[in-house]
C-alpha cells in the first residue's frame, strides 16, 4: 500500500480522531487485520463477528508496533502517540477504505467467479497478463469481503492491471463484492452445485454470480464458459441496460474463442490448438485435464483484450503455476506421484480430478476422497454421484474418509471399483495408505476444504520420501 495520511484516512472512512492524537500527517503504510502478524507503523483494523471482537486485541496490535487503529466504539484510555479512528463499523470502514484508495489509481480490473476453477483462472490470467504487464492479483484465499478490500490495498503506481477473485457462498454478498471490485473485464467459469445448501438451485447460483455485472464499469467485457448450458444463455437474457459486451469460450466451434485438437501426454502437460478471433495457435498448457482448456481460453480472450499477441499469450500460458494444493503434480522416488488438489471440493472439481487420475500414467491409481460440504439435502446424492463416476473409471483404489464420503464408498462398491476402504478419521486412513502405496502408485488427494486433507498429503511425502 502506498503511504495514507490519518486525514486521507478520515476522509476515506468518514471518521473521528479520538484521544488527544493531533498529527493528521502522519503515515501509514500497511492495513493489517491479525494483531499477532503486526508490522511496525501499520493501522490495525479489528473485525468483529459472532464469536470474535478484534477490539480485545487493539492495545496488543498498538503496543507490538502498529501506529494506529480504526474502532467501533471509544476506549477508557489511549496509549500516547498512538492515533485511534471511531467508525460505525470496522468492516464497512475496510470496505469504503479500499474503495476509496482504488480511485486513485487508473487501473483496469478483471474479476474472477464460478463455482468451479475461479483460483486456476486467476492464476492463468494473471500469469498471461504478466507477459506484457505489472499485475496485481488475488493471493491464496483472499477472495472474499474481507480478503478482496485487504487485496486492494495492495495496489500501487507500480501495477498496470489488477486480476481478482471474488467467492461468495450466500446471496447478495456477490452485488456487495462487485461495488468493491468495479470490474473491467468479468470471467465466469461455470454453474455447479457449490454451496448449493445456501442458494437452493443452480439457477439461484447463476443470478447470484451475474451479479459480479451489477457494478461492472460501462462497456464492460463478460467472458463466459459457453459449454456451461446456463451460462450460454446468458446474452439472450442480460438486462437490455448492460452496455457491456459478452464473449463465449469453450469447445464449440461456434463460440469466441474455442480449442481443438486436444491431447495429453498425462505427466506434466496438456496441448490444444486455440482459436481466438485474432487467428489460432498450439498451446502447452503445464496442467492435466481437459477442463483447463477453460481458464486457457478465458486467459487468452482477456490478453487478447488487452492487446497482446498471440505469441504473448502463448508464452504466458507456458509459465502457468498453479496455487498450492490445486493439483499440484508432486513427483517422488519409485514412480510415485502425488496429485494434491486438496484445497477444496464439490461435485463438478471432483469428476474432473478423477479424471486426471484416470488419465495419468501410473500402474496403480489411488483416489483419497473426503467429504464436500455445503451440498445441503443434495449431499448423498452428489457424493454417490462421485463413486459412481470413479466406477467408470479405472482408478483401482477408494479410499473415502468422513461421514459424508460413506456415500463414495457405497455407490464405488456398488459401482465396482476394485479395492474401496472408508474410515471416519485420516488418522485411520493414514494407515491403510502406508500400506497401500507401491512403486508406480499414483495418487490423488481431495475434500473440501475443512477436512484439512493437506495432513494427508503431508503425510504420503513423508512415506515416499521427499523428491
Amino acid at each position: 500500500m502506498e503511504a495514507l495520511t490519518i486525514r486521507e484516512l478520515l476522509e476515506a472512512v468518514h471518521g473521528r480522531l479520538l484521544g488527544d492524537f493531533e498529527d493528521l500527517d502522519k503515515t501509514v503504510f500497511k492495513v493489517e487485520t491479525d494483531s499477532r502478524t503486526i508490522s511496525e507503523g501499520a493501522l490495525f483494523l479489528p473485525l468483529t463477528g459472532e464469536r470474535f471482537d478484534g477490539h480485545a486485541y487493539i492495545n496488543q496490535a498498538l503496543e507490538a508496533g502498529a501506529a494506529g487503529c480504526f474502532t467501533q466504539r471509544e476506549r477508557e484510555s489511549y496509549l500516547p502517540g498512538k492515533f485511534y479512528i471511531k467508525v460505525d463499523s470496522t468492516h464497512k470502514a475496510l470496505r469504503d477504505l479500499a474503495v476509496w484508495y482504488k480511485s486513485r489509481f487508473d487501473v483496469p480490473v478483471v474479476a474472477i467467479t464460478g463455482s468451479v476453477g475461479k483460483t486456476t483462472t486467476k492464476d492463468m490470467v494473471a500469469a498471461v497478463l504478466s507477459e506484457k504487464f505489472n499485475v496485481l492479483k488475488t493471493e491464496g484465499n483472499f477472495n472474499n469481503d474481507i480478503g478482496l478490500p485487504l487485496t486492494l490495498l495492495r495496489l500501487s503506481r507500480e501495477h498496470q492491471i489488477a486480476v481478482l477473485e471474488l467467492g461468495i457462498n450466500h446471496p447478495g454478498e456477490m452485488d456487495y463484492l462487485s461495488a468493491i471490485a468495479q470490474p473491467d473485464v468479468v470471467c465466469v467459469t461455470n454453474i455447479g452445485d457449490a454451496h448449493i445448501e445456501n442458494f437452493g438451485s443452480r439457477e439461484v447460483t447463476l443470478r447470484e454470480k451475474l451479479s459480479i455485472l451489477n457494478h461492472a464499469v460501462p462497456g464492460c467485457t463478460a467472458i463466459l464458459n459457453g459449454d456451461d448450458e446456463l451460462l450460454a444463455r446468458v446474452r439472450d437474457v442480460v438486462d437490455s441496460k448492460w452496455t457491456g459486451s459478452i464473449l463465449y469460450v469453450g469447445r464449440g466451434m461456434g463460440l469466441d474463442y474455442h480449442a481443438g485438437e486436444l491431447e495429453s501426454d498425462w505427466r506434466s502437460q496438456t496441448s490444444c490448438e486455440v482459436i481466438t478471433p485474432m487467428g489460432s495457435c498450439h498451446m502447452d498448457i503445464p496442467a492435466l485435464g481437459e477442463h483447463m482448456i477453460y481458464p486457457t481460453l478465458m486467459a487468452a480472450a482477456v490478453g487478447e483484450k488487452f492487446g497482446m499477441t498471440l505469441e504473448e499469450i502463448t508464452a504466458g500460458v507456458h509459465n502457468f503455476a498453479p496455487t498450492k494444493m490445486r493439483m499440484n503434480i508432486l513427483p517422488r522416488g519409485d514412480d510415485i506421484t502425488i496429485l494434491d488438489d486438496s484445497y477444496n471440493a464439490n461435485p463438478q472439481s471432483m469428476r474432473a480430478a478423477i479424471e486426471v487420475l484416470d488419465g495419468y500414467t501410473g500402474e496403480y491409481k489411488v483416489a483419497v476422497l473426503g467429504d464436500m460440504f455445503e451440498l445441503g439435502a443434495m449431499a448423498p446424492m452428489l457424493h454417490a454421484g462421485v463413486g459412481q463416476f470413479l466406477g467408470r473409471s479405472h482408478v483401482d483404489c477408494l479410499v473415502a474418509v468422513g461421514e459424508l464420503a460413506k456415500d463414495i464408498y457405497d455407490a464405488a462398491i456398488s459401482s465396482e471399483v476394485p479395492e474401496c476402504y472408508h474410515f471416519d478419521t485420516k488418522e485411520r486412513a493414514m494407515l491403510t495408505l502406508h500400506d497401500l502405496i507401491r512403486p508406480g502408485t499414483t495418487i490423488l488427494v481431495k475434500a473440501s476444504r475443512g477436512m484439512e486433507f493437506e495432513v494427508i498429503t503431508d503425510y504420503l511425502k513423508t512415506i515416499t520420501g521427499e523428491a
